[in-house]
C-alpha cells in the first residue's frame, strides 16, 4: 500500500475515486461534498436521488458507504460516506469514522481499484478535531491489507496535511 498525503481540491485529483464526505441524504451541500456535486456535474445528483433511502431522507447512514460513477470528474467513482458529527468524543465518534474509512477501502478493493483518495472525513462543519481524525484515518488504512491500493490523503489546508503527516509518523 502506498500512502500520499497533499495539500489541494481532491476533485481534481487523477485517481479511481475519491471518496466524498457526505451528508446522509447524499444530495451535495457545503464542503467538500458541494465542491464534489459541482465538479461532477447534475448527472452525480441525479444518481445519488436514485439510491434508495435506508430511512426516510437519508439514502446512506454514518460509517456506511454508497457508489457512483465520477461523472464530469476526472475520477471514475465517487465513494460516497457520511462520518460522524463530533460531540466530544464519548459517543463512539472514533468507531463511526473508523468505518468510513473502512467500508470505502473495502468498496474500493472490491471493485479492484488501484487509487483512491479521502478528504478529511467529519474534519470541516462535522467539526472532528483534525489530529484526533488523522489518528484515526491512518490507524484504519495500516490495518486494512489494501496491498495494491494507492491511498491519497487530500488534504484542504495545510494545518490538515500537517496533523495527517504526523499521523502517519507516530
Amino acid at each position: 500500500m502506498w500512502i500520499e498525503v497533499v495539500e489541494g481540491d481532491i476533485t481534481q485529483l487523477h485517481v479511481d475515486a475519491i471518496v466524498n464526505a457526505a451528508a446522509p441524504p447524499l444530495l451535495g451541500g457545503g464542503g467538500v461534498d458541494g465542491a464534489i456535486h459541482r465538479a461532477a456535474g447534475p448527472r452525480l445528483l441525479e444518481a445519488c436521488r436514485a439510491l434508495p433511502e435506508v430511512s426516510p431522507g437519508v439514502r446512506c447512514r454514518v460509517g456506511d458507504v454508497r457508489v457512483t460513477p465520477g461523472f464530469d470528474l476526472p475520477a471514475r467513482y465517487v465513494i460516497h460516506t457520511v462520518g460522524p458529527i463530533w460531540r466530544g468524543g464519548n459517543h463512539g465518534e472514533a468507531g463511526e469514522l473508523a468505518a468510513c474509512y473502512r467500508h470505502a477501502i473495502r468498496v474500493a478493493s472490491g471493485l479492484e481499484l488501484t487509487s483512491v483518495a479521502f478528504p478529511a472525513i467529519s474534519c470541516g462543519v462535522y467539526g472532528y478535531p483534525v489530529a484526533a481524525a488523522s489518528a484515526v484515518a491512518v490507524a484504519v488504512i495500516h490495518a486494512t491489507q489494501a496491498r495494491d491500493l494507492a491511498i491519497t490523503l487530500c488534504c484542504y489546508n495545510t494545518e490538515t496535511a500537517d496533523a495527517v503527516r504526523r499521523a502517519l509518523v507516530t
